[in-house]
């Protein structure tokens, strides 16, 4: 597997205030109630995508939403902005539900949450500053002074300033990867929801997202919903994950805990790299205590030389 990954462990030594930020007495800040999800198959059947999923997210939070290809996960990631409305169940955010909203209220409160995407859709014939100012264009109340500060902070924060003007053909995955980010934090959401964003990037780019996201949620308390198959990236960055299986939540746990609590599949395959890599640290810190000690017999002995 690829690399945050050898080492996942590097951003979240550098963002410990971003892993797992679940303040246990606050209320959630993303609620799914009994939500279910079906789509109709060629053949006149229907296809039950998620069944009966009841999720809380808290302010600040990063949760993984793992499972294998077709699971469901990311149909459930888009029943919580409304991409696609569920069959039953409520979806509140904020304390107000999303599912009994009219088009122009949900519209609005849409903008609580930023989104990103595997395959990055920017659009192709706008700059990176065009890109992110777009959302920002799309509703009233911001001037354009005020709407290009709010790009140029944007891609600050990504570290993208310097390719404000160029177009997503002249720039890397990674790169447009980052400008989604900046696109989607632009109307100041409280939640980013993150579909897959690391599976189309290799190994040093997805380190680098890794630290952007962590970073971002450290810095804003943006709370971070990320779809992924890549249980690596879990461990490098969630604070808590959630296992989905045939459409149904099979379990969900602190990712510190996964060597204790998980029982799926999935969840064990998890434990087994928390594990490793308690291992791979404890192997470290025992080779410095060992070179510390050499180097100290070794001062000692051009002492009394």
């Amino acid at each position: 597997m690829s690399d945050p990954k050898n080492d996942p462990n590097n951003d979240r030594k550098s963002h410990p205030e971003s892993i797992g930020r679940n303040d246990q007495k606050s209320d959630p800040l993303i609620r799914l109630d009994g939500v279910s999800k079906s789509f109709a198959l060629p053949d006149g059947r229907r296809f039950d995508a998620v069944r009966d999923v009841s999720l809380s997210v808290r302010p600040g939070e990063i949760l993984g939403l793992i499972g294998k290809s077709g699971a469901g996960k990311s149909t459930l990631l888009r029943l919580i902005n409304l991409l696609e409305r569920p069959d039953a169940g409520r979806v509140q955010v904020a304390g107000r539900e999303l599912t009994a909203l009219k088009p122009a209220e949900l519209r609005r409160e849409r903008q609580r949450l930023g989104m990103i995407f595997q395959q990055f859709n920017l659009l192709q014939n706008a700059t990176a500053a065009e890109n992110v100012a777009f959302p920002l264009q799309l509703h009233a109340g911001r001037s354009r002074r005020e709407i290009a500060d709010r790009v140029a902070e944007c891609l600050a924060l990504v570290g993208l300033t310097d390719k404000a003007d160029q177009y997503p053909a002249q720039l890397s995955g990674g790169q447009k990867q980052r400008v989604a980010i900046a696109r989607a934090l632009a109307p100041q959401p409280d939640v980013l929801l993150c579909d897959e964003p690391t599976s189309a990037l290799d190994a040093e780019t997805t380190r680098e997202l890794l630290a952007t996201l962590a970073d971002i949620n450290a810095r804003l308390g943006v709370t971070i919903v990320i779809v992924t198959h890549e249980l690596e990236v879990v461990q490098a960055l969630c604070g808590r994950a959630a296992v989905i299986a045939d459409g149904r939540l099979v379990e969900q746990f602190d990712v510190v805990e996964a060597t204790r609590v998980a029982t799926s599949p999935l969840g064990l395959e998890l434990a087994r790299l928390q594990r490793q890599a308690a291992n791979l640290a404890a192997l470290e810190a025992s080779a410095l205590a060992t070179s510390e000690v050499i180097a100290s017999i070794g001062r000692r002995e051009v002492r009394h030389a």
